[in-house]
């Protein structure tokens, strides 16, 4: 009777531990393969670890985003993951998680404010500083740049550009011509590009914020006939890009691991409601052909 008493604690405890949490994950964006592969990550762990995921699209929205966190509060989760769409908007959702006593974890991109448990990301200034370092050797310490910069607001396009910039003021013969937005986006990525060649016709490289907007300046450049004129670095190392890297077209992309993000935040929401958490960064490494 004592042994049977024992293995239905142990059963209740396990369900309570594992099959009984419920974690919220709100992604910035499901029309990017990124974070694609970043809300795959967090689903495969979650079913590995026989939790609950609720995983809500903000669409590059951040009134969405805020509307989606408060649905996920009602729904009492007991972890909030978020991948913010603009690191001071979402500062309001994370104030609201904190007043309901529900842990923040942010992935990706940071939060300007509120109590955030664990941040996951790469090290996006030591990634824009890759960048330029190889645009820079590659240009011989010569040249004119093109950057186009993400989603205004986002701590990953501050940070990557923040890096790409402290590396190329090394170099006095760079000159960065023109920084415009294209919001981590293909299609205004190729736009964008075919207004500044326009503007910019003698550019020698591109750095772009991420792989979505370098793809859509390649598809610009290879139209005007350049693509052996121009440099062109991403950063992301989708499989759309690495492909292209692999054909000598997109001359690099600074590889991220979006799928081991969103193993790594479920598993550490999972890990602290039974123990204690830790920050680390996920490490960068720079692919060429």
């Amino acid at each position: 009777m004592r042994k049977v008493l024992v293995f239905v604690l142990l059963v209740l405890f396990v369900s309570t531990f594992s099959f009984g949490v419920k974690i919220g994950l709100s992604v910035s964006t499901l029309n990017n393969p990124f974070f694609v592969d970043l809300a795959n990550g967090a689903e495969d762990k979650a079913n590995e670890l026989g939790v609950e995921l609720l995983v809500v699209d903000a669409r590059d929205d951040p009134a969405k985003q805020l509307n989606d966190i408060e649905d996920l509060i009602l729904q009492r989760v007991d972890m909030i993951l978020v991948n913010p769409t603009d690191s001071d908007a979402i500062v309001a959702a994370v104030e609201e998680a904190n007043d309901a006593k529900i842990p923040v974890i942010t992935v990706d991109r940071s939060a300007n404010g509120g109590k955030v448990l664990l941040h996951i990301a790469s090290d996006n200034v030591a990634g824009g500083m890759m960048a330029g370092s190889f645009i820079a050797e590659q240009l011989g310490g010569k040249g004119k740049v093109i950057e186009l910069v993400g989603v205004p607001g986002t701590s990953s396009a501050r940070e990557r550009g923040q890096g790409f910039n402290e590396e190329i003021s090394k170099y006095p013969g760079i000159e960065v011509v023109a920084r415009q937005t294209a919001n981590y986006n293909r299609a205004e990525g190729l736009t964008v590009m075919e207004n500044l060649l326009q503007a910019y016709p003698d550019v020698d490289a591109v750095f772009a914020h991420n792989d979505e907007m370098a793809l859509g300046a390649l598809e610009a450049i290879k139209s005007a006939g350049k693509l052996q004129d121009i440099i062109i670095v991403g950063f992301d190392a989708t499989p759309d890009a690495l492909a292209s890297v692999e054909k000598g077209e997109l001359s690099a992309t600074i590889a991220q691991q979006p799928y081991r993000m969103g193993e790594l935040a479920v598993e550490k929401a999972y890990e602290y409601l039974t123990t204690e958490t830790i920050y680390f960064p996920v490490p960068l490494q720079l692919v060429t052909k």
